[in-house]
């Protein structure tokens, strides 16, 4: 029987709760918790509530819940004593159908896992489209998940426990995310194509203007004209663009994107899923015979990493004229100026100028992206609303101090330079904790011709400071740079910074915020607002127009700029949905 939430919300508590039985194994508690807060407005509210009845337990209902599921291909398998759903879902991933050898692994990873940490290993294993992992894959994930802090794991456990529940609740309400589904599928479909080197590693690495980045664009422009765009091109800089036509001529134009280059051996979503997304919603609107009262230009930008050249933001750069063609010059790691990269994928130089929009003609920017940190998947909320893209401020140091003998120096007669460091990161660690939302990072740390038995008598490093205001990432920098001048004072060190890069904070705008927030409402899904540590094409559109970003959580911990960059299609259905209405809200406000 399909379940409906008319069903749910009007029948008696306990029939209620019988209904969702199985959803959370062998703990109908969750449910029964959960039905306190009726009525629900949608699925997503369902399985969000439930997962807060989760969080706010006590720590032993949580490990209760945690060992209340079968290990996988375990004994309970083999005695076919599992309930029907993770029989169901042991067998989707192909574990009922071991190989010796493989079934043997996963009891030894069984064995070693229940040593570990005294609960059994808890994977997801219809996995983020919801079709089911291959065996290796589980396979690997095992072992990697052994190394995890015992903490962290245990938080992992409920994770993919509540992931194990939204697919149940989908499979009980007869739901499947189609939207989120295709979003799925043009991304991996797009990360076939990978630079040489890496591709052959089964890595994912697409650097500006490659064959892997040409043929990206490529995809991506036979994908919106399928999808139903009025128009498409690839401009002067490798930009894919997309336009779906106004409901009249002369409309004004919405923009949104995000960039389709990756760094080295990185994920599948950064940035492509700024891309995807609003292209699923035009797709939606084509199939609908919809038009907007305003143009939508949907645009995967050509480069935003700098991987390839020292230069970033290509792609959303030029349109806002500021391409700066010194970097045409610029030679990659091969010799080959960008100006012959240009050239050989038959793009016009000449014609980069005309690449910069009128602001006038524009009602914005929004853009979608991927978390790429920890935040959302902790709080096990799918969507987030961005506030502010952190401004930053980088700088390239170095303290000076004295090498000597590190047997015959006394400890109070050193002048250790890479101690003074390791107390400034420290002090950094701290002081940007202070704030709450700054962040302070020393990324490199070298002392020269290190040797293990002399004391450092230099050491180099970076800062990498920031901020959601330019005001708070300006106070956070005045305080390490005098907590380094203080170090190397009190200990008879000297020291150098060079300031290498300085960004400004991108704050969201007002008005796109609020929509954004009205169409995660929209969902039934509570409104986190967050800002953004990374930067993103975002910040250059923001410098001409009002711009406001959504992040859409990520799996293996929100890792990003990694293979394990992930996230689910349910996710990336409920960013498609807000999306559609973020621009039903638009149009509204513009009739």
């Amino acid at each position: 029987m399909t379940l409906s939430l008319d069903q749910i919300n009007n029948a008696a508590a306990d029939v209620a709760a019988g209904l969702l039985d199985g959803v959370y194994e062998h703990s109908p508690w969750i449910a029964q918790a959960a039905l306190g807060h009726r009525p629900f407005h949608s699925l997503a509210q369902l399985k969000h509530r439930m997962a807060q009845v989760v969080r706010d337990a006590p720590p032993d209902d949580q490990l209760a819940l945690i060992r209340a599921h079968p290990e996988l291909a375990g004994k309970a398998m083999v005695s076919k004593t599992l309930t029907a759903e993770s029989t169901h879902e042991q067998g989707k991933a192909g574990l009922t159908s071991c190989t010796p050898e493989e079934f043997a692994r996963i009891q030894r990873l069984n064995a070693d896992y229940n040593a570990r940490f005294g609960f059994p290993f808890i994977l997801a294993v219809r996995g983020p489209r919801g079709t089911g992992l291959g065996k290796a894959e589980i396979i690997e994930t095992f072992a990697r998940r052994l190394d995890n802090h015992p903490d962290f794991e245990r938080a992992e456990a409920l994770r993919n426990i509540h992931r194990i529940a939204e697919i149940r609740l989908n499979d009980k309400f007869g739901v499947e995310p189609v939207l989120g589904n295709r979003v799925w599928d043009w991304q991996e479909a797009l990360a076939q194509h990978s630079d040489p080197g890496f591709a052959e590693k089964g890595q994912l690495t697409v650097t500006y203007l490659t064959d892997a980045h040409r043929a990206c664009a490529q995809r991506i422009s036979a994908t919106m004209r399928e999808a139903g765009f009025d128009e498409v091109h690839i401009d002067a800089v490798g930009n894919v663009v997309g336009r779906y036509k106004a409901s009249a001529p002369g409309a004004a134009t919405l923009m949104t994107g995000s960039h389709y280059d990756t760094v080295r051996n990185g994920g599948k979503y950064d940035g492509r899923l700024g891309i995807f997304t609003p292209m699923a919603c035009v797709q939606e609107l084509a199939r609908q015979g919809r038009r907007l009262p305003f143009d939508l230009e949907v645009i995967g930008f050509a480069e935003e990493e700098g991987q390839r050249y020292k230069a970033t933001f290509l792609g959303s750069g030029a349109l806002i004229g500021q391409f700066n063609t010194a970097w045409l010059d610029q030679k990659d790691a091969d010799g080959i100026t960008m100006r012959t990269a240009m050239q050989h994928a038959g793009l016009n130089v000449d014609d980069i100028p005309g690449l910069k929009r009128n602001p006038a003609d524009y009602l914005g920017f929004v853009e979608v992206h991927i978390e790429q940190g920890p935040v959302l998947n902790e709080l096990d909320l799918p969507l987030g609303i961005v506030t502010s893209i952190n401004g930053g401020r980088r700088y390239l140091c170095e303290v000076i101090g004295m090498a000597s003998h590190a047997g015959t120096t006394p400890m109070n007669r050193r002048r250790d330079a890479a101690v003074a460091v390791a107390e400034l990161a420290l002090y950094v660690e701290q002081r940007a904790a202070r704030d709450g939302d700054s962040v302070g990072t020393i990324g490199i740390l070298n002392v020269p011709n290190g040797s293990t038995n002399v004391v450092p008598g230099r050491c180099q490093f970076t800062l990498d400071l920031r901020a959601p205001t330019d005001a708070q990432r300006d106070a956070l920098v005045d305080d390490v740079l005098a907590q380094l001048a203080a170090i190397c004072e009190r200990r008879g060190l000297r020291h150098t910074c060079e300031e290498t890069m300085c960004a400004a904070a991108a704050p969201s705008d007002a008005a796109w915020q609020q929509r954004w927030e009205r169409a995660v409402d929209a969902l039934g899904l509570p409104l986190f607002r967050m800002p953004s540590g990374a930067g993103h094409d975002a910040m250059k559109l923001h410098e001409v127009m009002p711009q406001a970003m959504l992040f859409v959580r990520g799996q293996n911990a929100g890792i990003s700029h990694n293979p394990l960059e992930s996230t689910t299609s349910d996710d990336m259905q409920l960013a498609v949905e807000a999306f559609l209405h973020l621009l039903d809200g638009v149009a509204r406000a513009t009739h």
